[in-house]
C-alpha cells in the first residue's frame, strides 16, 4: 500500500452533479413537482435555486416559511420517491471518477460522502453505482441543521473521519457547494458537470477547476496542498 504521509488526508465528494450526473433528473423532478402543486417559477433561474441547495430550503422558498415540518417531510417524500422511481436505470458515474476512486482507495486515502441529499437518496445512488466498499461513511442532509454554503456538513464529515478539515479535499460541482467546502477549511475541486468551468473558475474559491475526473489524479490532489504549503510558508 502506497504511503499516506502526504495531503490530502481525506476525500470527500459531493453527490448529486459529482458522483453521478443526476442534476437534470433533479430539475424534471421539481418541474414537475412544481407544475403539479400549481406553483409558479422561472425556468432560468430554477437550477440556482435548487441545485446543490437542501429540498427544504427550496420548499420554503415556493411554498413560504409556515410549512410545518410534517408538511415538508410529505412533500420530500412525494419529490424524491418520484427521482428513485426515474433515474434508477440511468445510474452511472461521472467519466474518470470509478478510476480515481479505485487509485484513492488502493493508497488508503478515506473517502466520504457529503451530500445535501435525503438519506434514502445518497444510499440509493452510492448502493446503484456500486460504489459502496469505497466510501468509509456517508454524511447526508438529514444530519445537520444548516445547509450549503454553510459549512456544517463539512466539518461534520471531517469530524467523523478524525481528521482534520484543512487536510481534506472536497469535490463539488455548485457554487453554494464550492463555499462550504471553503468555508470549512478545506481543498475544493470543482467539477464542471452542472455548471460552466469558465464560471467555477472565476467565480468560486475552488483550488482546481476541471471539466471531469478525467482531469484528476492522485498526484494532482497532492499538488494542491503542496502549492497551498509553499504560498503559506514561502519556499523551502
Amino acid at each position: 500500500m502506497t504511503s499516506r504521509n502526504f495531503l490530502p488526508a481525506a476525500a470527500i465528494f459531493d453527490m448529486d452533479g459529482v458522483l453521478v450526473d443526476s442534476n437534470p433528473f433533479h430539475l424534471r423532478k421539481w418541474v414537475d413537482f412544481l407544475n403539479a402543486h400549481h406553483i409558479p417559477f422561472n425556468a432560468e433561474e430554477l437550477p440556482a435555486q435548487i441545485l446543490g441547495q437542501r429540498n427544504d430550503t427550496a420548499f420554503r422558498f415556493f411554498f413560504g416559511p409556515q410549512l410545518s415540518e410534517e408538511e415538508m417531510l410529505r412533500l420530500n417524500e412525494e419529490l424524491e420517491e418520484g427521482f428513485r422511481k426515474v433515474f434508477r436505470p440511468h445510474a452511472k458515474p461521472l467519466p474518470g471518477l470509478a478510476a480515481l476512486l479505485a487509485e484513492c482507495h488502493r493508497a488508503g486515502l478515506p473517502l466520504a460522502v457529503a451530500s445535501s441529499a435525503m438519506a434514502k437518496n445518497v444510499e440509493f445512488i452510492v448502493d446503484a453505482l456500486g460504489f459502496r466498499p469505497y466510501f468509509r461513511l456517508l454524511v447526508t442532509g438529514d444530519e445537520v441543521k444548516q445547509p450549503k454554503p454553510h459549512p456544517e456538513i463539512y466539518l461534520k464529515t471531517a469530524e467523523k473521519l478524525a481528521i482534520a478539515p484543512c487536510a481534506c479535499v472536497a469535490f463539488e460541482d455548485s457554487f453554494v457547494g464550492v463555499e462550504a467546502a471553503k468555508r470549512a477549511g478545506m481543498g475544493c475541486v470543482a467539477i464542471a458537470s452542472t455548471f460552466p468551468l469558465e464560471d467555477l473558475r472565476e467565480q468560486t474559491r475552488a483550488d482546481l477547476a476541471v471539466r471531469s475526473f478525467e482531469e484528476v489524479t492522485l498526484a494532482d490532489l497532492r499538488g494542491l496542498f503542496h502549492a497551498a504549503k509553499r504560498t503559506t510558508h514561502g519556499p523551502p
